[in-house]
C-alpha cells in the first residue's frame, strides 16, 4: 500500500511537470548590430554593437529580464570616463484581453565604469505604462532620477508610438518618439536636450527564430546640444542625433 501511494504521488508530480513548464517561459536573444541606436541617438559612435539578454515570463503576465550592449557615448562625451557597457534590468506585468494588452513595469539602466569626481552618473530608473492592440502600441516612460547623466532631470519622459505590419515572413515597422527633458542643470534649461525621433524598419524572419533587418532613423534634436564637440576635441565632432541607417542580425532561443 505504501509503495502504491508513493507511485501515485510520483505520477502526480510527473504529470504536473508539463503544466508547470507551460506556465513559465525563459528565452534568450543575441544580436549583432551595425550600430546601437537608442531613441534616435547613436550609442556607439556608428560602430557595431553586440547585444543580448534573457527573459522570463509567466502565463499570468508577469515578466522580468536582463539585457546588455556595448556603448561608447559616455567616454566619447566625457574624456576620463571609462564606461563601455549598458546593462538593463526590468520587470513588469503585461496581461492580455483578446487582441488588447496593457503593460506596466520598471526599468533600470546601469552603466558600470569609472567616472570623474563630481560627474552626474548616467544610471537611470524609469517607470513605464503601455497599452496596445495587436501590433500597435503606445508607451509612456517616466524618469525617477537624474536622467542619463543630466542633473536635476527628474520627471523627464519618453512617449513612444510604434506599429508593425506583418507580411508573411516579412514585417514593416514605423515609430515616432518624443523625449522631453525636465528641470534645470547648472543654470541651463534641460529642455534644450528634448527632441522627436522617427524610425522605419523592414525585417525578415527566417530559419528558426532568426531575424535580419534594415532600418533608418532621424531626429529633430539640437545639433549644438547633442554634438560631441561641445565636450571633446573636434576629432570626435559627431552629432549623435543625426540621420542613421542600420542593419542587424538577431537570434532568439
Amino acid at each position: 500500500m505504501r509503495l502504491l501511494t508513493r507511485l501515485l504521488a510520483a505520477s502526480a508530480i510527473i504529470s504536473a511537470v508539463p503544466a508547470l513548464a507551460a506556465e513559465h517561459t525563459i528565452t534568450g536573444n543575441v544580436g549583432l548590430f551595425s550600430q546601437y541606436i537608442f531613441r534616435g541617438l547613436t550609442q556607439t559612435n556608428e560602430d557595431p554593437a553586440l547585444q543580448g539578454g534573457f527573459d522570463y515570463a509567466h502565463q499570468s503576465g508577469f515578466y522580468a529580464g536582463v539585457w546588455g550592449s556595448n556603448i561608447s557615448w559616455l567616454s566619447d562625451f566625457a574624456p576620463g570616463t571609462s564606461a563601455s557597457l549598458e546593462t538593463d534590468i526590468y520587470t513588469g506585468f503585461k496581461p492580455t484581453f483578446g487582441d488588447f494588452f496593457v503593460d506596466v513595469g520598471v526599468l533600470r539602466y546601469q552603466y558600470p565604469g569609472t567616472y570623474l569626481s563630481g560627474v552626474t552618473k548616467p544610471n537611470t530608473t524609469e517607470l513605464y505604462v503601455a497599452g496596445g492592440w495587436k501590433t500597435i502600441s503606445l508607451k509612456y516612460s517616466h524618469s525617477l532620477d537624474e536622467t542619463f547623466g543630466v542633473c536635476d532631470a527628474e520627471g523627464t519622459y519618453y512617449l513612444d508610438l510604434t506599429a508593425s505590419w506583418p507580411i508573411g515572413d516579412f514585417s514593416v515597422l514605423g515609430h515616432i518618439g518624443k523625449q522631453e527633458y525636465k528641470g534645470t542643470c547648472n543654470g541651463v534649461d534641460n529642455d534644450i536636450l528634448s527632441y522627436t525621433d522617427y524610425k522605419v524598419e523592414g525585417a525578415w524572419s527566417f530559419a528558426k527564430d532568426w531575424t535580419l533587418a534594415v532600418g533608418y532613423t532621424e531626429t529633430d534634436a539640437d545639433d549644438d546640444a547633442l554634438t560631441r564637440a561641445a565636450y571633446t576635441p573636434a576629432s570626435t565632432n559627431n552629432f549623435i542625433g543625426d540621420n542613421f541607417g542600420y542593419l542587424y542580425l538577431k537570434k532568439v532561443f
